[in-house]
């Protein structure tokens, strides 16, 4: 079963693709832990693209993706965390396996601006915390797991910077949910995140 998760920024999709994937046996694939992950004759081909700050062709992300499908936690189900972002990446992931379901955590923009700035991330390990909603940091600004310092985006501080990363997520993965509109649920992510993950529990096939 592939599932996949999309919603705008800070709209607690990650949250509710751990929690659901811990509670069903799933395995929780984002694009940021295929690229953390990637080893051997992959890694120094994404390490070319980010170490020049750009963003990682389509076809490498389906490599990495395709070799990441392959390990045992994936044989009971797979939730796609925040991929594909738009119709090409959509086409090419058909081509490597079929969508079962898709899941939009749905969102409006004021509030993704609001838990956007409060977000904070722990370059080590990659989680994201939220000093305004959840999860927060039992330590102050560090880390629980790696216990280091935890950083800020540049672009989760500069609201206009914000408004354009929110107008791209519109642009590009509202095809998307229109395309594959006979498999979307839509799951109001301005709940709490209990409630938000009990919503999906009921709608999981």
């Amino acid at each position: 079963m592939i599932i996949l998760f999309i919603g705008a920024q800070a709209s607690g999709k990650g949250t509710q693709a751990k929690i659901i994937a811990g509670k069903k046996g799933f395995a929780h694939i984002s694009t940021g832990d295929l690229l953390r992950q990637a080893t051997g004759e992959l890694k120094e081909k994404t390490d070319v693209y980010i170490s020049k700050g750009k963003l990682v062709p389509d076809d490498l992300i389906l490599e990495l993706l395709k070799e990441r499908m392959k390990r045992p936690d994936c044989k009971n189900g797979i939730i796609l965390d925040g991929f594909p972002r738009t119709l090409e990446q959509a086409a090419d992931l058909e081509k490597v396996t079929k969508i079962d379901q898709i899941f939009e955590i749905k969102i409006s923009d004021e509030t993704a601006k609001k838990r956007l700035t409060g977000r904070w991330n722990c370059k080590k390990c990659g989680i994201a915390y939220n000093l305004v909603t959840a999860p927060k940091p039992k330590k102050g600004k560090l880390c629980d797991n790696c216990n280091i310092p935890l950083y800020q985006r540049e672009d989760d501080k500069n609201e206009k910077a914000i408004q354009k990363r929110l107008n791209i997520y519109h642009e590009h993965s509202e095809p998307v949910l229109k395309k594959y509109k006979d498999k979307v649920i839509k799951i109001n992510g301005e709940q709490t995140i209990e409630k938000t993950t009990k919503d999906i529990l009921e709608k999981l096939e």
